[in-house]
């Protein structure tokens, strides 16, 4: 307790002392960014434009954009603004801003699936009542609560992370990360932080589950359809969530069932990259390639896009 620092700013990860993989580092980041940037803005304006796909399932699609969004645009600006200014740190408040909208983003991601799983659970199992069951109140109030107990468990988080006093500076990882940030705290308030950190275990390990179920249900319907058509429709629109859905979670089961060390190696810092950087820019591939309405919509607009030029 008394090697406690006051802590202004952190000083995070450097990935090369050498300018030149400096500035190599920048450029792969800026690739990153603008590829999931580009991906998620093309599937929230091709929803927004094309009002076929004024649908549940592209409604929270969009919002899912949105969170992918935020994922990326919270942990890469930073990133490349360090390796072109050949700098380290972040500023308190950064940090706390790092963790408070990185944790609120994946949260209301990985709730926003579980969501998803429910609505095609209703759109497969039980067709008839889908419009009665999904209407525009009903979507309305779902993305409200992922939204709102994110907002809550993100407080919570960030909270009791900075309620910790530090006995170091050094964030050993290239963003503002609870485990790390935790190992240089040397306080008894990390055990709240600790208790926190199970519960969001716990709430993650229940909405697996309940995805899991879900699409036990929906594959035991879908083998039930007498047309193979039927069939295909059905895994066509369950595929591409199901495929999000494991690269989400199972990337940061991954990444965080590891041995921590108290120095990263590239490995780690590899894994974090995947956890944090690829979901978000694999999501609008993924459903593209499975899904012929947004193929469809996408054309549409790439075609608007050609003609209002000619």
């Amino acid at each position: 307790m008394s090697n406690f620092i006051s802590v202004s700013t952190f000083l995070l990860w450097e990935f090369s002392e050498v300018r030149e993989l400096q500035i190599l580092y920048f450029f792969v980041f800026l690739a990153l960014y603008f590829t999931a940037m580009t991906g998620n803005l093309l599937i929230i304006v091709a929803v927004a434009l094309d009002h076929h796909l004024h649908t549940p399932m592209y409604f929270f699609l969009t919002n899912l954009a949105v969170m992918d969004i935020g994922i990326v645009s919270v942990i890469i600006p930073k990133s490349m603004t360090n390796s072109i200014t050949n700098s380290t740190t972040i500023s308190y408040f950064g940090c706390v801003a790092q963790v408070f909208f990185y944790v609120f983003f994946g949260a209301s991601d990985l709730s926003l699936l579980t969501v998803m799983a429910y609505d095609r659970y209703v759109a497969i199992c039980n067709p008839l009542q889908y419009e009665t069951i999904m209407h525009k109140g009903a979507c309305l109030q779902m993305a409200a609560i992922v939204w709102l107990t994110s907002l809550l468990y993100s407080t919570l988080h960030t909270s009791g992370t900075f309620a910790n006093t530090f006995c170091s500076n050094a964030v050993n990882q290239f963003f503002c990360e609870i485990p790390k940030l935790l190992k240089v705290s040397c306080s008894d308030f990390y055990l709240v932080e600790v208790g926190v950190i199970v519960l969001g275990c716990c709430m993650g390990l229940g909405c697996l589950i309940f995805i899991i179920i879900t699409y036990m249900k929906i594959f035991s319907a879908v083998l039930r359809i007498p047309s193979v058509h039927g069939k295909k429709k059905a895994f066509s629109t369950c595929l591409p969530h199901l495929a999000i859905v494991f690269v989400f979670i199972f990337s940061a089961v991954f990444a965080y069932a590891r041995p921590s060390t108290d120095y990263p190696s590239d490995v780690d810092i590899a894994f974090a990259m995947i956890y944090t950087i690829i979901p978000p820019m694999l999501n609008p591939f993924i459903y593209c390639m499975r899904n012929k309405e947004i193929k469809t919509a996408l054309w549409k607009l790439l075609d608007f896009g050609d003609s209002s030029k000619k």
